[in-house]
């Protein structure tokens, strides 16, 4: 694994008025290194993508980030005409950009892209087909693809298993974590589907209550370590193969859940 640094973070701080989503944040983020980011609901997971991207602005402390970043963001069902739209299409908007008018040399630079990265999902067969006639495995496999066309050193996943049957789940995580061993691209994963990325993770980074912990999993994922992260008794379990936090603040389970927006 390369020692090269993707993103620092030091003596960071994120807060929206008085709701303080993280302080003090000293993270690094190396090349090829797998990250997952978990917590509850409204922690700021999504946020600490935002950041990354540049929408959000730190409100105190310094961050670094290499340029080169791919996005997937969460699926919604109205994002767009998806019987209109082809799979390439869909993937072609991420070398697009916001760009217009690309004339005929860019249009057989950008057909190139597309098709090495439909080629690297394994999405070539149905590049063709209107998105709304694909599975959501397949949907999926299209929007890392998309991700990929920019050739990212640093790649964002927010909630890309969401919605997703379990042999799905496993195929997107696998793809994601080709992508990060033969090309060394570091990966910052939000989920709540905890059990099919712990597999490939290096570092968790847990966010609850304006707190953080960051570590390997064995270290942040145990009743005692999450405990003294939500200040109090948190139980860590296993129930049908599926890894379970149960109690903390509000006294709720976090697991594998459904999909919710993670505002601010």
């Amino acid at each position: 694994m390369s020692t090269a640094h993707v993103a620092t973070f030091s003596h960071a701080t994120l807060a929206f008025g008085d709701r303080v989503l993280w302080n003090d944040l000293d993270l690094t983020i190396e090349a090829g290194e797998f990250v997952a980011v978990l917590g509850p609901n409204g922690s700021g997971k999504t946020s600490f993508l935002r950041t990354l991207l540049g929408q959000y602005r730190l409100s105190a402390g310094d961050m670094t980030v290499t340029e080169a970043v791919g996005y997937i963001p969460q699926q919604h069902a109205a994002d767009a005409d998806t019987m209109a739209l082809r799979g390439r299409d869909l993937v072609g908007f991420g070398v697009d950009g916001a760009r217009w008018g690309i004339g005929l040399r860019g249009y057989a630079t950008r057909r190139r892209k597309v098709d090495a990265a439909l080629a690297e999902v394994g999405a070539s067969a149905f590049a063709d087909a209107p998105v709304g006639v694909l599975s959501g495995g397949e949907q999926q496999r299209l929007r890392v693809a998309q991700a990929l066309t920019g050739n990212p050193e640093l790649l964002l996943c927010d909630e890309p298993l969401a919605s997703l049957d379990p042999a799905s789940q496993e195929r997107v995580v696998e793809l994601i974590d080709r992508r990060r061993r033969t090309a060394g691209t570091a990966v910052v994963l939000v989920t709540h589907e905890i059990n099919p990325v712990m597999p490939y993770v290096d570092r968790v980074l847990y966010l609850v209550g304006g707190r953080f912990l960051a570590g390997p999993p064995d270290e942040v994922m145990t009743t005692d370590t999450l405990s003294e992260l939500y200040g109090s008794h948190v139980e860590v379990v296993r129930v049908n193969g599926r890894l379970l936090v149960v109690g903390g603040e509000e006294g709720t389970a976090h697991c594998s859940g459904p999909e919710e927006l993670d505002h601010p």
